[in-house]
Parts: structure tokens; sequence; C-alpha cells
């Protein structure tokens, strides 16, 4: 199976894994899976960090790409036609622009997102497959 990392599912996996649910701890552990990192998640986390929301410890935000590979994570780029194509995600039910174009990637390369995040799980009627 392919799943794709919510932004704090990133962190919490790399930073405290106590925060995962059972099935999403067991998801990424298990090798079998290929689990995604989008450079979204990374755009965001730098962007949270710099506006002081967020502090990843002594983790630097440039290490993350080196970290999430040593994991066994697969890097998913944002693509032009991934970007040119944002706007057929016409519900809003998350105002969150990193949210909604990590959204747009999973349904787009039909991954299964993994998120605690309640109003992402609104998108299922966009196609988009959530797993928490």
């Amino acid at each position: 199976m392919k799943y794709l990392l919510d932004t704090h599912t990133l962190i919490w996996t790399l930073l405290e894994p106590q925060k995962l649910s059972v099935q999403s701890f067991n998801t990424i552990a298990d090798k079998t899976n290929q689990i995604y990192v989008s450079s979204v998640n990374f755009w965001e986390i730098c962007i949270k960090i710099g506006c002081g929301k967020l502090a990843l410890g002594s983790l630097r935000p440039e290490r993350l790409p080196a970290v999430c590979k040593d994991w066994g994570f697969q890097m998913l780029v944002l693509t032009p036609g991934q970007a040119s194509t944002f706007s057929h995600l016409t519900a809003h039910y998350h105002n969150d622009p990193f949210d909604r174009m990590l959204i747009w990637q999973a349904i787009r390369k039909d991954l299964i997102f993994i998120t605690d995040d309640r109003n992402i799980r609104k998108y299922t009627s966009e196609g988009l497959q959530v797993i928490w």
C-alpha cells in the first residue's frame, strides 16, 4: 500500500511517535508499505518554524529530507501538473493551503493520507482515502 504523511504525522513520527494512533504507527512501521513525504510538508514546516509556531529541537529543517530518506520514506515533489489542477479540489472543508495541497497530491497520486485532522476526513467526498 502507498501512503502520504500529513505534516503533523511526519513530525510526530520523527519526534513524538507516542502521539500516533496504533494503526498509524503500525502502517508507517510496516516496511511493505510505501510511505511518502511531500515537498509541501517541508515547506509547511519551514514556514511554521519561521513564524515561531514550531520547534524541532536539535533537528534542523534542512536535514529533514535526509532524515526521511534514512527512515525509508519516498519523496513526493509538487509537480506543475498538480499545482495547475489544484482548482479541481472544489470542496472547502479546510482552509489551510498546505493541507489542501497535500490532500490534492494524495488524491492525484492515489495515496492513502495518514492524518489525525477531522476536517481532512471530510474530503473522502472528493475521493481522498484517509486512515488514522
